[in-house]
């Protein structure tokens, strides 16, 4: 079996508050790339729950947190449209993404 992985590093100021974020995904090549934002999830069968993890530095202007949002909304769409074929659920998800977008005035 072959093994991978993603790390994320987060370098944490006085007040235990993000304040620079990097991650790694060798089989990607990606190394050491800056973010400013990260949200996990992952599955607990045990419990059938999400366990979540959203972390971004104090300097990620909201403009930014915002368009960010949006995009996970719409990439939320299409991963529940692949994983269970349902494409009215899907276009209800990402009617929403750009309801988000328009309230949020990130779109006009």
């Amino acid at each position: 079996m072959r093994k991978t992985q993603i790390t994320i590093d987060v370098e944490l100021d006085e007040n235990h508050i993000p304040e620079l974020m990097t991650w790694n995904a060798a089989d990607g090549g990606v190394e050491k790339e800056e973010t400013k934002a990260v949200m996990i999830s992952v599955w607990d069968e045990k419990t059938s729950e999400a366990l979540r993890i959203d972390l971004w530095t104090k300097d990620m202007p909201v403009d930014q947190m915002k368009m960010f949002m949006h995009q996970i909304f719409v990439s939320m769409g299409n991963t529940y449209q692949r994983a269970t074929g349902e494409e009215d659920v899907a276009a209800w998800i990402e009617q929403m993404a750009e309801e988000f977008a328009v309230k949020s005035a990130i779109k006009m």
